[in-house]
């Protein structure tokens, strides 16, 4: 009987299966690394953030200015405006959003970022 092509390739892809396993099981069993030494006398540990707390510089400040006949909400962000929400006294709210340099303004009518294409019916029969 002559040797086939998939008989030779088995003692390699026996050796390459032990040598998988035998580096998966040195990579399982590394120790985890020691936790730090508690602080010595006298010094007081440092203080930890309550769960959820954040950066207060990161929380949005919001400023309300009321008009005769709209209010407007400024969002800030890191002292940086990022929209005004204009409320007229009748009719819808929209948004005002700063372009670029901050002189002037994009009006929105919500602060869905997703493209809305137009579809019109042009034609029907």
């Amino acid at each position: 009987m002559f040797p086939t092509r998939h008989s030779a390739l088995r003692p390699i892809a026996a050796i390459v299966a032990a040598i998988a396993m035998a580096l998966g099981t040195v990579a399982f069993a590394q120790a985890p690394p020691p936790p730090p030494p508690p602080p010595g006398p006298g010094v007081a540990p440092a203080p930890q953030a309550p769960f959820g707390a954040s950066d207060p510089s990161l929380e949005p400040q919001v400023t309300i200015v009321r008009q005769e006949g709209e209010t407007h909400e400024q969002v800030r962000i890191g002292g940086e405006l990022k929209f005004i929400k204009v409320t007229p006294r009748h009719g819808r709210p929209y948004y005002l959003i700063p372009d670029g340099g901050g002189q002037t303004y994009l009006r929105r009518d919500s602060l869905d970022p997703s493209l809305k294409v137009p579809a019109w019916v042009l034609f029907s029969w």
